[in-house]
């Protein structure tokens, strides 16, 4: 490791693997454990639908989860990137990002993607949530299953490592392979769909109202909306308006009507008290996300002269830059721990033909309250998206609250008990399963990419509010440490490994061959995929200089004529 170089987050030292082993059990254990309750039917999910089912629903949003998330990394990491260079390599990123970074589009589809993020919690909450803590499971200690099962501690290492961090961390820097999939269409799809109804509507008239204030105008990158779709667009507002205000009214009338799955013994008032404390925690968390990344881009003269503010900046740029992804992961398990509980809080229980429905509404009505729309969408709107726009134009007010370096201190905390370090265990396995590459490997670095004529457009993702939770900025932006390369060239050798498998094919089909003409088809494709795999090893060539050069190794030059990175270059000779 060459003097003032950086290693990569989390994965360095013994007490890191320390960690990673630690919380991979911790994880596995969890994830038994929200099984095994589910099997004996004490959540809502398995008692009303079936246990079976109730698993099923669960691993599946899981599942889902996981590209909802790496799905945001990839979507708001990928528009500085001119399209055209992956059109051939990635033809499905290729159309996902033609619709979703059109216009608009982004913002539509980060709208959509935050109630989907709340809903499948809550969903998730209904799977495996325990309906009675005290109830018996594997016939553990009831100690053990008040901690795992009865805080929802389980449900949160395994909702966040397996379905959220570990997605974030390869989508992070393999933007382009990880949206190369219809799953991934389907998910914007879905997401541009809720945006369309209008029930987040409400939030346009939240960030208009938080510019205003703010004395700037409200961006867009589309024309002034006039006529007919300036009516049908104000006309969703005043829908959301409408929705969200009947929302809150069917929570609070069902938490003081004691028709929630809030713990028994819990007076109602002290519930809605909850409730509404626990969304302010998701509100500052998911604000001081926004705040610190918009910070993140200024010089430290344009960061205020409030003391706090600068003591929360110097905090969270200190040890070498490792402090801002680790508030990030300690703030994502904080998060999604309180969307758990406020799912308990606020998700109405009415027993369907024996209870009286909330305001006397029909039964399929009913169902459909059951299922956590109510505080869904409530959350989605005043427990994250407000405070997000809020954030997002006055940053340096935000981080002037005490409240907020309180919370990044115990998220920084969070996060260095290595509780979430099995995500990137994880991160690896997925990695090789699924045979993603490094986006570098396709597209270039940045500067390989201007010079070529196709620089990035630094200026395009500016005026982005929400959904900023990345774990890395824009492609071929990495701390360049020797980690990093090691993923690179190993994305590489990859890529050779293939070629020379191919090679070693058509080798045999030569032999093989029974006519000239038939020979001739395979030596064509055969130099093919010689020259491809001269490609391959300049490209590699190129890259392993620039990396080295960033970390201001010497004897660059040396070192790469020598081959030390290339060590199939000789192949060409024998082909």
């Amino acid at each position: 490791m060459s003097e003032g170089a950086t290693h990569y987050h989390g994965v360095n030292t013994g007490l890191d693997k320390i960690r990673i082993a630690i919380s991979t059990v911790l994880v596995t254990f969890s994830v038994v454990v929200v099984l095994a309750l589910i099997a004996t039917g004490n959540t809502q999910f398995a008692r009303d639908i079936h246990p079976a089912a109730a698993g099923i629903i669960l691993w599946v949003l899981i599942i889902w989860m996981s590209m909802v998330e790496g799905g945001q990394c990839s979507m708001v990491g990928l528009p500085p990137v001119d399209r055209e260079l992956y059109r051939e390599s990635h033809p499905i990123t290729y159309k996902i990002t033609g619709w979703g970074h059109k216009g608009d589009n982004l913002d539509r589809y980060l709208m959509g993607r935050q109630f989907m993020v709340i809903f499948i919690n809550f969903t998730i909450g209904l799977c495996g949530a325990p309906i009675d803590a005290s109830l018996p499971v594997l016939g553990l200690p009831q100690w053990i299953i008040n901690i795992f099962l009865g805080s929802g501690i389980a449900m949160v290492l395994q909702n966040v490592i397996i379905g959220q961090l570990t997605s974030q961390v390869n989508a992070s820097h393999c933007m382009l392979d990880y949206i190369n999939t219809h799953f991934m269409t389907f998910t914007y799809w879905v997401a541009a769909g809720i945006e369309v109804t209008g029930v987040m509507h409400t939030s346009y008239l939240i960030r208009m109202m938080a510019y205003w204030a703010a004395g700037k105008p409200v961006e867009s990158n589309e024309p002034t909306k006039t006529g007919a779709v300036l009516v049908f667009y104000w006309g969703r507002i005043l829908f959301s308006v409408g929705i969200l205000g009947f929302a809150l009214a069917v929570t609070i009338d069902a938490l003081y009507r004691g028709q929630t799955t809030i713990w028994a013994g819990v007076p109602n008032t002290v519930g809605l008290i909850a409730f509404l404390v626990l969304m302010c925690c998701v509100g500052l968390l998911e604000g001081m996300q926004i705040a610190f990344f918009t910070v993140s881009k200024l010089p430290k003269s344009e960061r205020g002269d409030s003391s706090l503010a600068l003591k929360t900046c110097d905090c969270l740029f200190r040890n070498s830059g490792k402090n801002l992804p680790g508030f990030m992961c300690g703030r994502q398990m904080t998060v999604t721990l309180c969307f758990f509980v406020i799912a308990r809080v606020t998700t109405i229980n009415v027993e369907i033909g024996v209870d009286d429905n909330i305001f006397g509404v029909s039964d399929w009505v009913q169902a459909m309250f059951n299922l956590g729309f109510m505080g869904a969408l409530t959350t989605t709107i005043l427990g994250s998206i407000a405070w997000q726009l809020v954030a997002s134009s006055f940053p340096i007010a935000f981080l002037s609250n005490p409240v907020v370096y309180i919370f990044l201190q115990a998220a920084l905390f969070l996060e260095a008990t290595g509780i979430c370090s099995a995500a990137w265990l994880f991160a690896v396995i997925q990695r090789k399963a699924m045979g993603y590459q490094m986006d570098e490997v396709y597209v270039g670095t940045p500067e390989e990419r201007a010079a070529k004529g196709y620089a990035d457009d630094e200026e395009i993702n500016q005026h982005l509010d929400v959904g900023t939770n990345m774990t890395a900025h824009a492609v071929g932006r990495h701390t360049i440490t020797r980690e990093y390369m090691d993923l690179v060239q190993e994305s590489f050798a990859n890529q050779r490994g293939k070629v020379m498998d191919n090679i070693s094919e058509l080798r045999g089909h030569i032999k093989l061959a029974e006519t000239d003409a038939e020979k001739k088809i395979f030596e064509d494709a055969l130099r093919l995929e010689i020259d491809a795999l001269k490609s391959v090893n300049k490209r590699q060539s190129g890259s392993i200089r620039d990396l080295r050069a960033s970390m201001g190794d010497d004897d660059v030059e040396a070192d790469v004529e020598a081959g030390v990175p290339v060590k199939d270059l000789e192949a060409d000779d024998d082909l």
